[in-house]
């Protein structure tokens, strides 16, 4: 069989979430993600759909990041 070291993420520098998202509070994160979503319905509204597409699509994980913080205290 061969080696599957490369499947282990801590190899490759990749952290939990917990570690970059610890200094930032519910609110910050919330309201990060109703700003991406706030700010890309602008930019679809000015005619950039593809950036639009790219700053509201960060609106889901900011969100989800929020509530599973919420929820682990």
């Amino acid at each position: 069989m061969e080696n599957l070291n490369f499947i282990d993420p801590l190899l490759h520098g990749i952290k939990p979430i917990e570690d970059s998202t610890s200094k930032l509070s519910v609110k910050q994160l919330a309201c990060a993600g109703f700003g991406s979503l706030l700010i890309g319905a602008v930019l679809k509204k000015a005619g950039h759909a593809k950036t639009a597409a790219v700053v509201g699509g960060l609106a889901l994980p900011l969100l989800s990041a929020a509530v599973y913080k919420k929820l682990a205290k």
